[in-house]
């Protein structure tokens, strides 16, 4: 499947997402499970059109200490995390300097969550279907740790929706997830943001107030 591109913006993605979910059939007790920040405004449009909860996993990338951009892996809710073996090999970064990355980041996983959900508890996944849901993957090891975070919690199935996606993370994502929905694969992938006309940073207060509608 291939849609026109680029989006609008968010919501608009996540309008066309939660049409394409709505005609799969799902389970009718799914969960939306959406990445902050970007991923919540298309997690709240594709909730909207399955009619189920919506929550936010909390992930954070592991940024190589002196390239802080560049991923060595990520960390999610609850400790859950993916590293690159292979580019920390190749980089030469020591395990201290990981540990002390993933440290920080864990605090800043811990803050948001208390941030994001204004003191709501974490929905329930055991025995439900989740839907992990971000605005795009570029080289998927974000959405990885989320899989990994959301798979130690129980659920019956996962699947990971996106409006937009590179093929590799596309193809990487679905040997771990149950199912994957991608949108769209160009080709050339150089970033998600190119893929939208407004991809304006989405900030904490869009995160909890979307968050709170949701649970309304």
């Amino acid at each position: 499947m291939m849609e026109q591109l680029p989006f609008r913006d968010r919501a608009e993605a996540g309008r066309l997402l939660g049409a394409e979910l709505a005609s799969r059939n799902l389970p009718k007790d799914s969960i939306v499970l959406a990445l902050p920040r970007g991923g919540v405004p298309v997690g709240f449009e594709v909730a909207r059109a399955l009619g189920a909860p919506l929550d936010a996993i909390v992930v954070r990338k592991l940024g190589v200490p002196w390239q802080p951009e560049l991923a060595m892996g990520a960390i999610a809710s609850g400790g859950t995390r993916f590293l690159d073996e292979k580019l920390i090999r190749q980089m030469g970064i020591s395990q201290a300097a990981v540990e002390e990355v993933a440290a920080l980041e864990t605090q800043e996983v811990g803050r948001r969550e208390q941030l994001y959900r204004g003191g709501r508890p974490a929905l329930d996944l055991r025995d439900r279907a989740v839907i992990l849901v971000d605005d795009g993957l570029a080289t998927g090891s974000t959405m990885l740790a989320a899989v990994k975070c959301a798979r130690s919690l129980g659920p019956v199935s996962l699947i990971v929706a996106v409006p937009v996606g590179s093929k590799q993370a596309c193809a990487h994502i679905r040997r771990w997830a149950d199912e994957g929905v991608c949108l769209a694969m160009p080709d050339p992938f150089i970033a998600v943001g190119e893929w939208y006309e407004d991809f304006v940073q989405t900030s904490d207060a869009q995160v909890r107030d979307l968050l709170a509608q949701a649970a309304c």
